[in-house]
């Protein structure tokens, strides 16, 4: 069992995928650790600056079983040094000669920055297929709906009418912007570090850009060009990116949490088998997913704000701002990976109910205030239509029989007028904007992969 909540037995399904898991957990990591030192050596093979048979050597050597994890841990503390613990570690399964090729002119910030490069690019290639698969499930759903009208809310009050399908195509519409956001950040995001002491890779002498090149290729990751050791904003940004998902997702899932209230009743959460919501209460179905998306949104954010404080670091190299990335780094990581699991479960299973979206309508007269107003500023002025509508509204409360009849009564307005305006097209332009969104998804999706690349 962990020691977190985050990595317990008992509940680590809550905070994390089995996904994300496979990057994260030790044995993961310290092989992703031990992959980015044989490609460093299998470069430097490449330029002579290690023979290749130790190359070799440490290539069949740096697997994490060979290793004794408990000696590395002990080197660790016993060194307090990062990556000591590791380097000697591998040194114990090498021969000879081989032990003094481990690790050349690296530092502890070329093996975990690389490694923060394949952590983008691996978390970000699954966040794309989940996301993309979100927007799949909302699209179908927004065209479903299309006329499905309902009542619209500001400030959590019904206000004028909308259709379900217009909700639905604002949140496929937010995801699409989180797609573009990871297609257009990639090649900035996924590249590799060797960068030696300050940056300016003298170990290595002229052979340093070029050996920074081959080794980046190695891992499968972009040449930055220039060392990148207090420049944090790739990870600032891949880490508010990740955040801003877990948001949209928090904000579909507080909605349904909303409308999911009985007195509501205009959506449910899918029941799941088995799923007990409260054991006092046997009534109850709460929204638990809708709750969690919100909780994990917050835990993102939190950590997100970590990584955008790491840009202000000093010099040329400041362990205050990246080494704080590697407790936020990953947990945003997994919070955006649960959030996306969640989150497509719940739209996936999502149950729309057209019945009671008409009845709180009905209940509330239609809500056609705002096209009685509209209509009524044609007559006498948009701001006194505004004053007497407010009036009487107030004082004969939303049913539209009763405000025809009282602006009937003013001489302001025919009950045929008041019937007319409220009958009107309230609704279409809604329904026209999802057949917006829903092009230009389409159109989005057909011209991009459904892989990351």
């Amino acid at each position: 069992m962990g020691t977190r909540l985050s990595s317990s037995t008992l509940y680590a399904h809550l905070w994390g995928t089995s996904a994300t898991d496979a990057i994260f957990d030790e044995p993961a990591m310290v092989q992703s650790w031990l992959d980015i030192l044989v490609a460093l050596a299998r470069a430097q093979a490449s330029l002579g600056i290690i023979p290749a048979s130790s190359a070799d050597q440490i290539a069949t050597g740096a697997r994490v079983e060979n290793l004794d994890l408990d000696f590395v841990a002990k080197q660790t503390q016993l060194t307090s040094h990062s990556t000591l613990g590791l380097i000697r570690g591998l040194q114990q399964v090498l021969p000879g000669e081989a032990r003094e090729h481990v690790y050349v002119g690296a530092t502890v910030q070329d093996l975990t920055d690389t490694w923060f490069g394949t952590v983008l690019r691996d978390v970000g290639s699954l966040v794309w297929v989940e996301l993309r698969a979100c927007e799949e499930r909302l699209l179908a759903l927004a065209a479903e709906h299309r006329d499905t009208v309902m009542a619209g809310r500001t400030h959590g009050q019904p206000g004028s009418p909308i259709t379900f399908g217009f909700k639905v195509a604002s949140w496929a519409d937010e995801v699409r912007r989180h797609l573009d956001r990871l297609r257009e950040a990639r090649d900035r995001w996924c590249v590799g570090q060797l960068a030696g002491a300050v940056g300016a890779l003298a170990f290595f002498g002229a052979d340093g850009p070029e050996l920074r090149r081959r080794f980046c290729a190695e891992v499968g990751l972009a040449d930055p060009g220039i060392s990148w050791l207090t420049a944090r904003d790739r990870i600032a940004e891949f880490g508010g990116v990740l955040a801003m998902v877990c948001g949209t997702l928090a904000r579909i899932g507080v909605e349904v949490y909303e409308l999911a209230r009985p007195e509501i009743g205009e959506l449910s959460e899918p029941a799941a088998q088995g799923a007990v919501s409260s054991i006092t209460m046997p009534h109850k179905r709460n929204p638990e997913i809708g709750e969690h998306l919100d909780t994990l949104a917050r835990l993102a954010r939190a950590s997100s704000g970590v990584l955008l404080e790491g840009m202000v670091a000093g010099h040329e190299r400041d362990g205050r701002a990246w080494k704080a990335e590697w407790i936020a780094l990953p947990e945003v990581c997994q919070l955006t990976a649960a959030a996306l699991h969640l989150g497509r479960g719940l739209l996936e299973g999502l149950e729309v109910h057209p019945d009671a979206m008409a009845a709180t309508l009905d209940s509330f007269g239609g809500l056609a205030s705002e096209r009685v107003l509209a209509g009524l500023s044609g007559r006498i002025g948009k701001h006194r239509a505004q004053q007497v509508l407010h009036e009487l509204l107030r004082e004969g409360g939303t049913d539209s029989a009763n405000l025809a009849a009282s602006l009937a009564e003013r001489g302001l307005a025919t009950v045929e007028d008041v019937r007319s305006w409220s009958s009107g097209a309230a609704v279409n332009a809604a329904a026209g904007m999802v057949d917006t969104v829903l092009a230009r998804a389409e159109a989005a999706r057909a011209a991009e992969p459904a892989l990351w690349t």
